[in-house]
């Protein structure tokens, strides 16, 4: 998975002033990368697209 070439969106759960930001890169069928938006250079989890429906209906 090429980071250079992936699409971030900020959710918009995230707060204006810069804190607690969580970006994705949709459009991979079985996968879902995450970053933290305040160090957009930092580690990608990939995650599995049933572990982050989990997540956010939990949230």
């Amino acid at each position: 998975m090429d980071r250079n070439a992936l699409t971030w969106v900020k959710s918009s759960y995230s707060d204006g002033d810069g804190g607690n930001c969580i970006e994705i890169a949709p459009g991979f069928p079985e996968t879902v990368p995450v970053r933290d938006s305040k160090n957009p250079e930092g580690p990608v989890l990939v995650v599995t697209r049933s572990a982050w429906s989990a997540f956010t209906a939990a949230l």
